[in-house]
Protein backbone atom coordinates (compact mmCIF):
# COMPACT_ATOMS: atom_id res chain seq x y z
CA UNK A 1 0.00 0.00 0.00
CA UNK A 2 1.43 3.42 -0.94
CA UNK A 3 1.29 6.11 1.72
CA UNK A 4 2.49 8.97 -0.52
CA UNK A 5 -0.96 10.58 -0.58
CA UNK A 6 -0.95 10.85 3.18
CA UNK A 7 2.61 12.16 3.13
CA UNK A 8 1.71 14.87 0.62
CA UNK A 9 -1.32 15.85 2.67
CA UNK A 10 0.80 16.08 5.81
CA UNK A 11 3.43 18.13 3.99
CA UNK A 12 0.77 20.55 2.75
CA UNK A 13 -0.53 21.02 6.27
CA UNK A 14 3.00 21.70 7.50
CA UNK A 15 3.56 24.35 4.87
CA UNK A 16 0.23 25.99 5.60
CA UNK A 17 1.12 26.16 9.29
CA UNK A 18 4.56 27.57 8.61
CA UNK A 19 6.36 24.60 10.09
CA UNK A 20 8.99 24.06 7.43
CA UNK A 21 11.85 26.02 8.94
CA UNK A 22 13.42 27.40 12.11
CA UNK A 23 13.32 26.28 15.72
CA UNK A 24 9.58 25.63 15.69
CA UNK A 25 10.03 23.01 12.97
CA UNK A 26 12.70 21.21 14.97
CA UNK A 27 10.42 21.09 18.02
CA UNK A 28 7.23 20.08 16.22
CA UNK A 29 8.81 17.74 13.67
CA UNK A 30 11.38 15.64 15.52
CA UNK A 31 11.29 13.10 12.68
CA UNK A 32 12.16 15.59 9.96
CA UNK A 33 14.38 13.94 7.33
CA UNK A 34 14.17 10.46 8.90
CA UNK A 35 12.77 7.54 6.90
CA UNK A 36 10.35 4.91 8.24
CA UNK A 37 9.54 1.58 6.61
CA UNK A 38 6.37 -0.08 7.96
CA UNK A 39 5.84 -3.81 7.51
CA UNK A 40 2.80 -6.06 7.93
CA UNK A 41 1.53 -9.56 7.24
CA UNK A 42 -0.68 -10.54 4.32
CA UNK A 43 -3.78 -9.96 6.47
CA UNK A 44 -5.43 -6.97 4.79
CA UNK A 45 -7.33 -6.13 7.96
CA UNK A 46 -4.06 -5.18 9.68
CA UNK A 47 -3.61 -2.24 7.33
CA UNK A 48 -5.76 0.05 9.49
CA UNK A 49 -3.64 -0.18 12.64
CA UNK A 50 -0.45 -0.05 10.58
CA UNK A 51 -1.63 3.06 8.78
CA UNK A 52 -2.68 4.79 12.00
CA UNK A 53 0.88 4.47 13.31
CA UNK A 54 2.21 5.70 9.96
CA UNK A 55 -0.08 8.73 10.04
CA UNK A 56 1.10 9.72 13.54
CA UNK A 57 4.73 9.33 12.47
CA UNK A 58 4.04 11.49 9.42
CA UNK A 59 2.59 14.19 11.67
CA UNK A 60 5.84 14.07 13.64
CA UNK A 61 7.76 14.79 10.45
CA UNK A 62 8.97 11.30 9.55
CA UNK A 63 9.02 10.26 5.90
CA UNK A 64 6.90 7.09 5.84
CA UNK A 65 7.59 4.75 2.91
CA UNK A 66 5.11 2.28 1.40
CA UNK A 67 4.13 -0.62 3.65
CA UNK A 68 6.03 -3.85 2.95
CA UNK A 69 4.00 -7.05 3.10
CA UNK A 70 5.53 -10.39 4.09
CA UNK A 71 4.70 -13.26 6.43
CA UNK A 72 5.15 -12.80 10.17
CA UNK A 73 8.41 -14.71 10.46
CA UNK A 74 10.04 -12.61 7.72
CA UNK A 75 8.56 -9.43 9.19
CA UNK A 76 10.19 -10.09 12.57
CA UNK A 77 13.54 -10.75 10.91
CA UNK A 78 13.22 -7.59 8.79
CA UNK A 79 12.53 -5.43 11.84
CA UNK A 80 15.34 -7.06 13.81
CA UNK A 81 17.81 -6.42 10.99
CA UNK A 82 16.66 -2.85 10.36
CA UNK A 83 15.25 -3.62 6.92
CA UNK A 84 11.88 -2.48 8.28
CA UNK A 85 11.16 -0.03 11.08
CA UNK A 86 8.05 -1.36 12.77
CA UNK A 87 5.38 -4.06 12.77
CA UNK A 88 2.07 -2.88 14.26
CA UNK A 89 0.67 -6.39 14.85
CA UNK A 90 3.12 -8.31 16.98
CA UNK A 91 0.99 -10.76 18.96
CA UNK A 92 2.10 -11.89 22.39
CA UNK A 93 2.33 -14.80 23.15
CA UNK A 94 1.35 -16.10 19.68
CA UNK A 95 4.47 -14.66 18.03
CA UNK A 96 6.87 -15.41 20.91
CA UNK A 97 8.82 -17.91 18.81
CA UNK A 98 9.32 -15.42 15.95
CA UNK A 99 10.35 -12.75 18.47
CA UNK A 100 12.91 -14.97 20.21
CA UNK A 101 14.34 -16.47 17.03
CA UNK A 102 14.94 -13.01 15.56
CA UNK A 103 16.85 -11.77 18.60
CA UNK A 104 14.30 -10.87 21.27
CA UNK A 105 14.90 -7.89 23.53
CA UNK A 106 18.44 -7.47 22.21
CA UNK A 107 17.07 -6.53 18.76
CA UNK A 108 13.53 -5.27 19.36
CA UNK A 109 11.85 -2.33 21.05
CA UNK A 110 8.47 -3.38 22.43
CA UNK A 111 6.82 -1.25 25.11
CA UNK A 112 3.17 -0.65 25.87
CA UNK A 113 0.14 -2.51 24.52
CA UNK A 114 -1.33 -1.30 21.24
CA UNK A 115 -4.47 -3.46 21.43
CA UNK A 116 -5.36 -5.75 24.36
CA UNK A 117 -7.38 -8.93 24.91
CA UNK A 118 -7.33 -10.52 21.47
CA UNK A 119 -9.17 -13.85 21.67
CA UNK A 120 -8.78 -16.91 19.44
CA UNK A 121 -10.40 -20.28 19.24
CA UNK A 122 -12.55 -22.86 17.48
CA UNK A 123 -16.21 -22.18 16.76
CA UNK A 124 -19.20 -24.05 15.38
CA UNK A 125 -22.68 -22.89 14.49
CA UNK A 126 -25.00 -22.68 17.49
CA UNK A 127 -27.74 -24.71 15.82
CA UNK A 128 -25.50 -27.77 15.50
CA UNK A 129 -23.99 -27.22 18.94
CA UNK A 130 -27.40 -27.18 20.58
CA UNK A 131 -28.85 -30.09 18.59
CA UNK A 132 -25.94 -32.46 19.24
CA UNK A 133 -24.81 -30.99 22.57
CA UNK A 134 -21.30 -30.21 21.27
CA UNK A 135 -19.24 -28.03 23.59
CA UNK A 136 -15.70 -29.45 23.43
CA UNK A 137 -13.29 -29.89 20.53
CA UNK A 138 -12.41 -33.39 21.76
CA UNK A 139 -15.95 -34.54 20.89
CA UNK A 140 -14.79 -34.51 17.27
CA UNK A 141 -12.91 -37.72 18.00
CA UNK A 142 -16.32 -39.35 17.54
CA UNK A 143 -16.58 -40.07 13.78
CA UNK A 144 -20.34 -39.43 13.86
CA UNK A 145 -19.82 -35.95 15.30
CA UNK A 146 -16.90 -35.19 12.98
CA UNK A 147 -18.95 -36.21 9.94
CA UNK A 148 -21.42 -33.41 10.66
CA UNK A 149 -18.73 -30.96 9.50
CA UNK A 150 -17.57 -32.96 6.47
CA UNK A 151 -17.44 -30.82 3.33
CA UNK A 152 -15.72 -33.07 0.77
CA UNK A 153 -17.33 -36.41 1.62
CA UNK A 154 -14.29 -38.14 3.14
CA UNK A 155 -16.04 -38.57 6.48
CA UNK A 156 -13.71 -36.22 8.35
CA UNK A 157 -14.57 -32.81 9.81
CA UNK A 158 -13.23 -29.91 7.73
CA UNK A 159 -11.77 -27.21 9.96
CA UNK A 160 -11.43 -23.79 8.34
CA UNK A 161 -7.96 -23.17 9.71
CA UNK A 162 -4.99 -20.85 9.84
CA UNK A 163 -2.60 -19.80 7.10
CA UNK A 164 0.94 -21.21 7.27
CA UNK A 165 3.29 -18.62 8.74
CA UNK A 166 0.73 -16.86 10.93
CA UNK A 167 1.66 -18.66 14.14
CA UNK A 168 -1.84 -19.93 14.91
CA UNK A 169 -1.30 -22.85 12.55
CA UNK A 170 1.40 -24.22 14.88
CA UNK A 171 -1.03 -24.19 17.80
CA UNK A 172 -3.73 -25.94 15.77
CA UNK A 173 -1.33 -28.60 14.50
CA UNK A 174 -0.07 -29.22 18.04
CA UNK A 175 -3.60 -29.59 19.35
CA UNK A 176 -4.76 -31.94 16.61
CA UNK A 177 -2.05 -34.31 17.82
CA UNK A 178 -2.56 -33.67 21.54
CA UNK A 179 -6.31 -34.26 21.38
CA UNK A 180 -5.96 -37.26 19.03
CA UNK A 181 -8.00 -35.69 16.25
CA UNK A 182 -5.90 -36.58 13.21
CA UNK A 183 -8.16 -39.46 12.21
CA UNK A 184 -11.33 -37.38 12.23
CA UNK A 185 -10.37 -33.74 11.48
CA UNK A 186 -8.73 -32.12 8.45
CA UNK A 187 -7.04 -28.75 8.97
CA UNK A 188 -7.85 -26.80 5.80
CA UNK A 189 -5.25 -24.12 5.07
CA UNK A 190 -4.62 -21.72 2.22
CA UNK A 191 -6.20 -18.33 1.72
CA UNK A 192 -8.01 -17.69 4.99
CA UNK A 193 -10.26 -15.05 3.45
CA UNK A 194 -11.41 -17.48 0.75
CA UNK A 195 -11.90 -20.34 3.22
CA UNK A 196 -13.93 -18.11 5.54
CA UNK A 197 -16.02 -16.80 2.63
CA UNK A 198 -16.96 -20.41 1.90
CA UNK A 199 -17.62 -21.04 5.61
CA UNK A 200 -19.94 -18.04 5.77
CA UNK A 201 -21.77 -19.19 2.64
CA UNK A 202 -22.28 -22.62 4.20
CA UNK A 203 -23.68 -21.03 7.35
CA UNK A 204 -26.11 -18.93 5.32
CA UNK A 205 -27.17 -22.12 3.54
CA UNK A 206 -28.03 -23.74 6.86
CA UNK A 207 -25.08 -26.15 6.90
CA UNK A 208 -22.88 -26.91 9.94
CA UNK A 209 -19.60 -25.01 10.14
CA UNK A 210 -16.33 -25.51 12.04
CA UNK A 211 -13.70 -22.79 11.93
CA UNK A 212 -10.80 -21.08 13.70
CA UNK A 213 -10.83 -17.32 14.10
CA UNK A 214 -9.55 -14.49 16.23
CA UNK A 215 -10.62 -11.10 17.48
CA UNK A 216 -10.39 -8.34 16.50
CA UNK A 217 -11.63 -9.48 13.07
CA UNK A 218 -14.81 -8.65 11.19
CA UNK A 219 -16.11 -12.22 11.21
CA UNK A 220 -17.23 -12.06 14.84
CA UNK A 221 -19.40 -9.06 14.02
CA UNK A 222 -21.20 -11.16 11.37
CA UNK A 223 -21.23 -14.54 13.15
CA UNK A 224 -21.70 -13.34 16.71
CA UNK A 225 -20.43 -15.73 19.41
CA UNK A 226 -23.26 -16.75 21.70
CA UNK A 227 -25.91 -15.82 19.16
CA UNK A 228 -24.93 -17.42 15.84
CA UNK A 229 -21.94 -19.53 16.83
CA UNK A 230 -20.27 -20.86 19.97
CA UNK A 231 -16.67 -21.26 21.08
CA UNK A 232 -15.61 -24.84 21.72
CA UNK A 233 -13.70 -25.69 24.87
CA UNK A 234 -10.56 -27.83 24.65
CA UNK A 235 -9.92 -30.75 27.03
CA UNK A 236 -6.61 -29.33 28.33
CA UNK A 237 -3.95 -26.78 27.47
CA UNK A 238 -1.58 -27.80 24.67
CA UNK A 239 0.87 -25.38 23.05
CA UNK A 240 3.89 -25.65 20.75
CA UNK A 241 7.39 -24.63 21.89
CA UNK A 242 8.40 -22.32 23.45
CA UNK A 243 5.07 -22.20 25.32
CA UNK A 244 4.53 -25.92 25.97
CA UNK A 245 3.70 -25.41 29.65
CA UNK A 246 1.46 -22.37 29.21
CA UNK A 247 -1.98 -22.69 30.79
CA UNK A 248 -4.62 -21.34 28.40
CA UNK A 249 -7.49 -21.40 30.88
CA UNK A 250 -9.33 -18.11 31.35
CA UNK A 251 -10.16 -16.69 34.79
CA UNK A 252 -13.70 -18.11 34.57
CA UNK A 253 -12.29 -21.61 34.04
CA UNK A 254 -13.13 -21.88 30.33
CA UNK A 255 -10.38 -22.98 27.96
CA UNK A 256 -10.46 -22.17 24.25
CA UNK A 257 -6.95 -23.48 23.58
CA UNK A 258 -5.37 -20.05 23.15
CA UNK A 259 -4.33 -17.53 25.75
CA UNK A 260 -5.74 -14.03 25.27
CA UNK A 261 -3.14 -12.10 23.30
CA UNK A 262 -1.95 -8.53 23.39
CA UNK A 263 -0.93 -6.76 20.19
CA UNK A 264 2.18 -4.58 20.24
CA UNK A 265 4.03 -2.19 17.99
CA UNK A 266 7.35 -3.94 17.47
CA UNK A 267 10.25 -1.72 16.34
CA UNK A 268 13.92 -2.05 15.59
CA UNK A 269 15.69 -1.37 18.88
CA UNK A 270 18.62 0.61 17.46
CA UNK A 271 16.26 2.83 15.44
CA UNK A 272 13.95 3.37 18.41
CA UNK A 273 16.84 4.43 20.65
CA UNK A 274 17.88 6.98 18.04
CA UNK A 275 14.31 8.27 17.69
CA UNK A 276 12.83 8.95 21.14
CA UNK A 277 9.74 10.65 19.71
CA UNK A 278 8.79 7.56 17.72
CA UNK A 279 9.72 5.26 20.61
CA UNK A 280 7.38 7.16 22.93
CA UNK A 281 4.64 7.07 20.31
CA UNK A 282 5.00 3.30 19.91
CA UNK A 283 4.76 2.86 23.69
CA UNK A 284 1.63 4.97 24.28
CA UNK A 285 -0.60 4.38 21.25
CA UNK A 286 -3.70 2.32 22.07
CA UNK A 287 -6.41 1.12 19.73
CA UNK A 288 -9.49 -0.67 21.14
CA UNK A 289 -10.45 -4.04 19.67
CA UNK A 290 -13.95 -2.72 19.03
CA UNK A 291 -12.57 0.01 16.76
CA UNK A 292 -10.49 -2.50 14.78
CA UNK A 293 -13.52 -4.77 14.46
CA UNK A 294 -15.69 -1.91 13.22
CA UNK A 295 -13.14 -0.84 10.59
CA UNK A 296 -12.55 -4.43 9.48
CA UNK A 297 -16.30 -4.94 9.04
CA UNK A 298 -16.42 -1.93 6.73
CA UNK A 299 -13.64 -3.53 4.70
CA UNK A 300 -15.57 -6.81 4.48
CA UNK A 301 -18.63 -4.88 3.30
CA UNK A 302 -16.68 -3.51 0.33
CA UNK A 303 -14.73 -0.50 1.62
CA UNK A 304 -11.40 -2.25 1.20
CA UNK A 305 -9.47 -0.12 -1.30
CA UNK A 306 -6.38 1.84 -0.15
CA UNK A 307 -8.38 5.08 -0.36
CA UNK A 308 -11.12 3.54 1.80
CA UNK A 309 -8.70 2.47 4.52
CA UNK A 310 -7.00 5.88 4.43
CA UNK A 311 -10.44 7.46 4.86
CA UNK A 312 -11.22 5.15 7.78
CA UNK A 313 -7.93 6.18 9.39
CA UNK A 314 -8.73 9.87 8.88
CA UNK A 315 -12.15 9.30 10.38
CA UNK A 316 -10.75 7.58 13.46
CA UNK A 317 -8.31 10.44 14.02
CA UNK A 318 -11.06 13.04 13.65
CA UNK A 319 -13.28 11.17 16.11
CA UNK A 320 -10.43 10.83 18.65
CA UNK A 321 -8.64 14.11 18.02
CA UNK A 322 -7.87 14.86 21.69
CA UNK A 323 -6.34 11.41 22.22
CA UNK A 324 -4.38 11.56 18.98
CA UNK A 325 -3.01 15.04 19.67
CA UNK A 326 -2.05 13.87 23.15
CA UNK A 327 0.08 11.12 21.62
CA UNK A 328 1.87 13.67 19.44
CA UNK A 329 2.48 16.04 22.38
CA UNK A 330 4.02 13.29 24.46
CA UNK A 331 6.15 12.12 21.54
CA UNK A 332 7.46 15.64 20.94
CA UNK A 333 8.17 16.06 24.65
CA UNK A 334 10.19 12.84 24.66
CA UNK A 335 12.31 14.14 21.78
CA UNK A 336 12.92 17.42 23.63
CA UNK A 337 14.39 15.78 26.74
Amino acid sequence: MVLSTLNRRAAALMLAAGLCGGAAAADDLPGNGITVTPIKSSIAEETFQTLLVARALTDLGYQVLPIKEVDYAAAHIAVANGDATYLAANWQPLHDDYYKRAGGAARFYRKGIYSPNALQGYLIDKKTADKYKISNLAQLRDPAIAKLFDINGDGKADLAGCNPGWGCERVIETQLDAYKLRATVTHNQGSYSAIIADTLARYKGGEPILYYTWTPYWLSAVLVPGRDVVFLQVPFSAQPAPNRNVDTRLPDGSNYGFRPNTQHILANLKWAKANPAAAELFAIMQLPNADINAENLRMEQGENKPADIARHTDGWIAAHRAVYDGWLRRARAAAAK
